[in-house]
């Protein structure tokens, strides 16, 4: 098989019938040989070895340093990328994983973003705007407007949230320290092994952030309204030497841009479907995660209220 032969993964070698996961990046197949088991990723848009080297260096890096996460397979000619019958695709050594569950054990989820946020490497290029700048009132006036007028079953309930969603990015900070982080530090991609402990998948994203912005978007994640579990992941993070923290309301910025535009392209997603969203429903699922447990003003105040506490311990 010529993936096999590209990456030197070993003979005898056996690929799942079709994708046995599918993410907003690209779906993956299980590719077992003679050597292992290996995650082939086909990414959904094209990207050059270049764009992709910083990311995989820096979870290369993570690997070794300890970080539990799939390592990543390169070409018998050392790049990250291969395109085979015409399809781009990527390699990363097979984990077996549970479900994604926020309720994951905050003090495991503490400790290996403290285990990230040290990950010794340089940190280099711009800040992606994804992560830092609002939406705004402008264009979620439009959004809200052209979803009514389509009739988007959650168009009700985004004209809900609007002036919620404004008064957030006003808590918006530029990032104040930068380290290369992963970004992407969701209960999708933080994920419960076979044996108890956790994995940590989809490093593509990976680039220049403000850690406490970083951490307070796993915060978010991972305890919502409960202060015990905010607590208990900040002391495992501080206690693992995490150089990070949260204790205003500008640390939650990195949450409130990226939420903010996660619900900005799925409800354009359903007004034009593609690639990423092929179906109405995928991207009704999508704004959803949003809608159903909004990060409102209120609930990130309890957070910090929470984690201040800790301090004062």
């Amino acid at each position: 098989m010529e993936i096999a032969r590209r990456f030197a993964l070993g003979r005898a070698a056996s690929l799942s019938d079709g994708p046995v996961a599918r993410g907003k990046q690209g779906l993956v197949w299980r590719l077992d040989t003679a050597d292992g088991s290996w995650a082939v990723k086909l990414p959904l848009h094209q990207a050059s070895e270049d764009e992709v080297r910083p990311a995989a260096a820096f979870q290369e890096a993570a690997h070794a340093a300890g970080v539990p996460t799939p390592q990543v397979r390169r070409t018998s000619e050392g790049d990250v990328l291969a395109t085979i019958a015409g399809r781009q695709l990527r390699v990363y050594e097979w984990v077996d994983v549970k479900a994604p569950d926020p309720m994951l054990d905050p003090a495991l989820v503490g400790a290996v973003v403290a285990a990230i946020h040290r990950v010794p490497i340089a940190t280099c290029g711009k800040v992606d705007p994804w992560y830092h700048e609002p939406v705004g009132a402008d264009r979620w006036d439009r959004l809200v407007e052209l979803l009514v007028e389509a009739r988007a079953p959650f168009a009700g309930r985004l004209a809900e949230l609007r002036d919620e969603l404004v008064a957030l990015e006003s808590w918006i900070e530029p990032p104040q320290t930068l380290r290369t982080c992963h970004r992407d530090l969701w209960a999708d991609n933080v994920l419960s092994t076979m044996d108890g402990g956790v994995c940590v998948i989809d490093w593509e994203n990976s680039g220049p952030a403000d850690p406490s912005h970083e951490l307070g978007c796993v915060l978010f994640e991972f305890a919502r309204a409960d202060a015990g579990r905010a607590r208990a992941l900040v002391d495992a993070y501080r206690q693992a030497a995490g150089p990070a923290s949260v204790h205003r309301r500008g640390h939650f910025s990195m949450l409130i841009a990226q939420l903010g535009h996660i619900t900005e392209v799925a409800a354009t997603d359903w007004l034009a479907p593609n690639a990423r969203s092929p179906e109405r429903a995928d991207s009704a699922a999508w704004i959803d995660e949003v809608l159903d447990e909004p990060h409102t003003r209120e609930l990130l105040e309890t957070l910090l209220l929470a984690v201040r506490a800790g301090d004062l311990r």
